[in-house]
């Protein structure tokens, strides 16, 4: 008579704590290019469908973050996650209670959700893990600063061999070395902010530092033929309009990059630097032996200034 009593309890306790049937994801992987992680967890198969006899705890490591109280509508977050939400509080009475965590404070480790709906309940649990997703990949963020850096040296070099083969005004030639000083430091503040891992307002901001101000280039280009030549051939126009072209490239390279992780065209941004990099190249080269051919003869419009000073040292005598 006990034994049958006992068995009849025991059936009504275990029909009163039926199981839910839960699922989601075994694993889910964070990386740069996410701005917040959901943790999925639904349920297939709520009885009543009723926020009021529902209640949903997710934890971490075991440790409550995220519990949420259907029948008075109140929440209790950790504050380390702070961000945490429901990913549609107005599919929770459909079974969806998938969470919504910012990627900052969603840390790795091993998460469970569990949902209950009057006496019955279920429990799923998962693990988060990081990716191998990046905005740059690494031989990306290489060759953006690398080409940073030979425009910088390349533009040493030339303001060298000028400064080697012509007589430079000391205020002009110290208004060359600010506008190269400037461009360089903030340059390498730039690639200082641009080259660590992550998707976040200081990467794009290094980004934005090593690109923009890449413009100082093109005026100093131009300054830097006027030195050489009195008036500019077609060759040195030519070069100074390719080195405006490369930086238009580059601009909107960055443009398409800037807002989207992964980036879109990187390629663009590469080629815009590469271009740059080529024209001031060039300009090397054409300065450098233009000079050599010159140095022994008089710069365009030298040949026509001297004899007229001479004529004019004539006539005063």
């Amino acid at each position: 008579m006990w034994l049958l009593a006992a068995s009849v309890l025991l059936a009504a306790l275990r029909a009163g704590s039926a199981q839910l049937s839960l699922y989601g994801t075994s694993v889910v992987e964070k990386n740069d290019c996410n701005k917040t992680v959901v943790l999925p967890c639904y349920v297939t198969d709520l009885k009543q469908n009723n926020e009021n006899v529902m209640s949903v705890t997710w934890k971490r490591q075991g440790v409550t973050i995220f519990f949420y109280h259907g029948g008075n509508k109140k929440f209790n977050i950790d504050p380390s996650f702070s961000s945490a939400r429901f990913l549609s509080k107005a599919e929770l009475i459909k079974g969806v209670a998938s969470l919504v965590i910012d990627s900052v404070q969603a840390t790795v480790g091993n998460y469970s959700c569990k949902v209950t709906e009057s006496n019955s309940e279920g429990e799923i649990k998962m693990e988060l893990k990081n990716g191998s997703g990046s905005w740059f990949l690494l031989m990306e963020r290489v060759g953006i600063v690398s080409l940073m850096c030979l425009l910088v040296i390349l533009c040493v070099a030339q303001l060298c061999v000028i400064g080697l083969k012509y007589e430079i005004e000391s205020q002009r030639l110290v208004y060359m070395i600010v506008a190269l000083v400037i461009f360089a430091v903030v340059a390498g503040v730039g690639a200082a902010l641009f080259i660590p891992d992550g998707y976040t307002v200081r990467n794009q901001a290094g980004l934005g530092l090593i690109v923009i101000p890449a413009l100082i280039l093109v005026p100093l280009q131009y300054f830097m033929f006027g030195i050489v030549f009195d008036s500019l051939l077609r060759a040195t126009l030519a070069l100074i309009g390719l080195k405006l072209l490369g930086f238009i490239i580059a601009v909107v390279g960055f443009a398409l990059c800037v807002s989207a992780c992964p980036p879109l065209h990187v390629s663009v941004l590469i080629a815009g630097l590469a271009i740059m990099a080529f024209a001031s190249l060039c300009s090397l080269v054409y300065v450098f032996f233009m000079g050599s051919r010159m140095k022994d003869h008089p710069r365009p419009g030298k040949a026509v200034e001297e004899p007229l000073n001479d004529a004019k040292g004539v006539m005063l005598e």
